[in-house]
């Protein structure tokens, strides 16, 4: 019999993981599989699990949970020489992985999709010793928006992140970066440089509208102006999906990246702290092998 593990997050999405968990089992089970439960008590145990279930060698692996959730598990399977076939049901607020992969947004939805059998290979960016699928910020702009109090999170979603990045913008300096990438070195003042993966962030869907899920790039942007009218034009362009056409922008893709600055730099990776400046950034192209709904 075919092995699965369900790894779940019973605080995610109003603690409501408990209530599909079950669903998920029976679903599995009709499906041929054994399934292992596996529920997180802690930071990092979604990781740990993860990487049971390639030492054991599973078939496939489901989880269900927020981006944090869903991140941890990625960090778990990348690399590792025996990787299940995975997807997840989204229990977040945002759920950028699950927007740009076209999992159902609705729970009870996503589970009945693991009926379908279409597959896809999908990128994973690594960024030092740590890996991420959808997004990398680096200024002192990612750490006020990873600071966004959950309760603004859940009442506000994706508009939550715009104006405290908005906010933030405003009141940053920009700072001296050098950034080499596969077509030369960029050098110059920048507020804020995103590293896409995928066209969502922050929950907007056409945010990176070049992005797919496995082109095997990042795609940069690098933000160089600030001050309001700046800031209220970019604003309209993320909403439109053409943020890569603003004069106070600059964009490339590249399958490598260094980043350095004249003063160290948060960096946000999926929404959680990462290293600080100086930073190696790669992609590992159709790294993990995911069960995802037909396309139509």
């Amino acid at each position: 019999m075919k092995k699965a593990m369900l790894i779940y997050n019973p605080s995610s999405g109003r603690e409501e993981a408990s209530q599909f968990k079950d669903r998920a089992i029976e679903v599995l089970t009709n499906l041929g599989y054994e399934v292992m439960e596996k529920e997180t008590q802690k930071q990092d145990d979604a990781t740990h699990f993860a990487k049971l279930a390639c030492e054991r060698k599973m078939d496939f692996l489901l989880a269900m949970g927020g981006d944090g959730t869903i991140s941890e598990v990625v960090n778990g399977l990348a690399e590792q020489e025996n990787r299940p076939l995975f997807s997840f049901v989204p229990l977040g607020t945002v759920n950028d992985f699950a927007r740009a992969l076209g999992i159902p947004l609705e729970p009870d939805i996503a589970i009945e999709a693991l009926k379908m059998t279409n597959t896809e290979q999908v990128d994973v960016g690594r960024i030092g010793d740590k890996y991420f699928v959808n997004v990398v910020a680096i200024g002192d702009i990612a750490s006020k928006v990873a600071d966004t109090p959950v309760e603004q999170k859940t009442r506000y979603g994706s508009m939550a992140y715009l104006v405290a990045g908005a906010k933030a913008l405003l009141s940053n300096e920009e700072v001296e970066m050098t950034i080499e990438h596969d077509q030369g070195t960029w050098k110059g003042t920048s507020i804020l440089v995103l590293v896409a993966l995928t066209n969502s962030v922050g929950g907007f869907e056409d945010l990176v509208n070049s992005a797919k899920i496995n082109d095997g790039k990042l795609h940069v942007f690098i933000i160089k102006q600030a001050g309001f009218t700046s800031i209220a034009r970019m604003g309209a362009k993320v909403m439109l999906g053409t943020l890569g056409e603003d004069e106070g922008v600059e964009t490339f893709k590249t399958e490598r990246l260094h980043i350095d600055s004249n003063r160290t730099l948060f960096c946000n990776v999926d929404g959680d702290q990462g290293d600080c400046t100086p930073l190696n950034i790669q992609v590992l192209p159709k790294h993990l092998n995911m069960l995802l709904p037909k396309k139509i």
